[in-house]
């Protein structure tokens, strides 16, 4: 009987070996994808599998960092060589950030390839993922890359600027694509039964006012209804002259939230007859108003981090209200308030008592997974305010309830 290893539990072994890393590899009998026979240029899985090792290693390998041990990564497998530098190992030469994700995008499927760069941004800081203009130019548009350019923008100048604002216009840009046709159709899509249209579509056919109106024309011997006349009800009415007022937290942990609200700024604003303000507030207040038809510049403008006067954002909203029951204020927040909150409260008390709605949103974005100050989100209730977690689609849906 032979005993070479069947091909099959070969590559079993060769994929326990990616996941379980170069320390692995006596244990799982020397089958490690990283191992000398791939370098040197060993054909079929195996040097593929190795090809993979190498470039997990030089971002994973850094989870030994700061514990006495060196990562191939630094010219060093981990396994014997000297860990002063001048070790005599026969090891490829060390990857750079551009090769090593070049390699990642040529070995891996592209939503595995959105998982490594996501931990290379987030869990090893690789700023230079998104501070060298060669290495951002290679990489996959994506949300998550957007939030890392929006956190390290302030590290970016010239040609890797220009790079990044337009990965930021491309992802802002398929985002409002997508949510646009959602959120219109929320908002005009609802029927009013109050009015009446020529528009003749199925879907809006009135069925019992039709029936009702041609009994008369009933037909015994055909046993049918012959209908003379159809009735139709009408989508909500186009013209609609409200005000909507978002003042969105920027505070660190509000990235998702900032990025959502400014892209459905935007889309409110292509509603007809629809006005739109937007503030953004930390400890400062900035009306960017002006701005709301580019929602990359938008974002690129906006500074993330900082303190939370929510206070002193609605006490800025109320300025901005002419008809307050045309009014609806949309307050994009975690709650936790950096200021006297009693000035929260007053402002949101007089704002309900005026005519506005007030909506506290602990969330807008694709999940409505919020963290949030509960009990300051009790007393806004308490004062007036409407406060819930809530995806675009759903305020969407909310906000044509009010509208219509």
């Amino acid at each position: 009987m032979s005993n070479t290893p069947n091909s099959d539990n070969e590559n079993d072994l060769l994929r326990w070996r990616l996941i379980l890393g170069r320390f692995a590899e006596n244990t799982l009998g020397g089958c490690g994808g990283g191992g000398q026979q791939n370098k040197q240029g060993g054909g079929g899985s195996r040097s593929r599998y190795g090809k993979m090792d190498r470039v997990l290693d030089y971002l994973y390998g850094r989870e030994y960092s700061g514990r006495g041990v060196r990562g191939q990564g630094n010219g060093k497998d981990g396994q014997g060589n000297r860990g002063d530098g001048r070790g005599g190992g026969q090891e490829e030469s060390v990857l750079t950030v551009p090769e090593w994700l070049q390699e990642v995008r040529e070995l891996f499927p592209n939503d595995t390839v959105d998982i490594i760069q996501r931990h290379a941004l987030d869990r090893y800081g690789m700023t230079e993922l998104v501070t060298d203009p060669e290495v951002l130019g290679k990489m996959e548009p994506s949300y998550e890359l957007l939030k890392a350019i929006l956190t390290f923008k302030g590290m970016m100048k010239g040609e890797v600027l220009e790079i990044a604002r337009k990965i930021v216009r491309q992802v802002v840009e398929d985002l409002r694509r997508k949510l646009a046709k959602e959120v219109r159709q929320a908002l005009w899509g609802r029927l009013n039964k109050q009015r009446r249209s020529r528009l003749k579509v199925l879907r809006n056919l009135d069925w019992q006012r039709t029936i009702k109106s041609n009994l008369k024309n009933y037909s015994p011997e055909r046993k049918q209804l012959v209908l003379g006349a159809l009735h139709f009800f009408s989508r909500v009415d186009h013209h609609m002259p409200w005000h909507i007022i978002m003042a969105v937290d920027c505070s660190g942990s509000m990235m998702d939230s900032v990025i959502y609200s400014a892209v459905m700024a935007g889309i409110f604003k292509g509603l007809p007859t629809v006005r739109v303000s937007l503030t953004a507030f930390d400890t400062a207040i900035v009306d960017l108003s002006d701005q709301i038809d580019d929602p990359t510049e938008l974002l690129m403008s906006v500074q993330l981090g900082g303190g939370t006067n929510i206070g002193g954002a609605l006490e800025y909203c109320e300025t901005l209200v002419r008809t307050p029951t045309r009014t609806i204020v949309v307050l994009v927040t975690d709650f936790f308030e950096g200021y006297d909150p009693r000035n929260m409260l007053a402002s949101i008390k007089r704002l309900c008592e005026a005519g506005v709605r007030v909506i506290g949103l602990a969330a807008l974005d694709a999940v409505a997974q919020p963290s949030y100050d509960r009990g300051m989100a009790e007393q806004c209730v308490a004062a007036g305010a409407h406060v819930a977690a809530l995806t675009p689609q759903r305020l969407a849906q909310w906000l044509g309830t009010i509208l219509s």
